[in-house]
């Protein structure tokens, strides 16, 4: 297994997914986000794409994370995030940020080194951001934003399994 990194914005890579296998695959075809994979051979199992922040160009936003759907669940998207963020870090941006959806993504971030931040977007997505506070009460706040939502029964379950519970270790980064 691979992790490669394809480009910043500016290079303007791409990517053509198959939308059947992949959550967000039409978002990789557009240029003006930098991308990131991981591969087997010469077959993507995930992809990330970010964007510099509009108004702070020390943060990068790390904006779609899609795992193919035969692939979920192994800690590739985890890893994913893990990867861009130690190399957005290396190439000088000082802060990460990325909103998430849903206790699943919520967790795989925090592998990945993010911590919630206790802001909300718009869209009702939690932001978590790296460097971070990665405390147990920071944790908790945001599985809490989740529990008070009308949720699916495995993610209700999941959110359960996780009362009092430290956020999970933070993985190495994939090389």
């Amino acid at each position: 297994m691979e992790y490669a990194f394809c480009g910043w914005p500016e290079d303007g890579p791409t990517l053509d997914l198959d939308y059947r296998q992949f959550a967000y695959a039409g978002k990789f075809v557009m240029s003006s986000t930098g991308k990131a994979v991981v591969r087997e051979g010469d077959e993507v199992l995930g992809a990330v794409a970010f964007n510099e922040d509009r108004t702070d160009p020390t943060t990068l936003w790390l904006r779609y994370i899609t795992v193919r759907a035969d692939r979920r669940g192994e800690g590739l998207g985890a890893r994913l995030a893990a990867f861009a963020a130690d190399r957005a870090l290396t190439h000088g941006y000082g802060r990460l940020r990325i909103a998430v959806n849903n206790p699943f993504a919520y967790e795989a971030l925090h592998k990945a080194g993010f911590g919630y931040t206790g802001r909300e977007t718009g869209l009702a997505e939690l932001v978590l951001e790296r460097p971070s506070e990665r405390s147990h009460a920071a944790y908790q706040a945001g599985l809490d934003v989740y529990r008070a939502r009308d949720l699916s029964a495995d993610e209700s379950e999941f959110l359960a399994s996780r009362v009092d519970r430290d956020p999970p270790a933070r993985l190495d980064p994939p090389t």
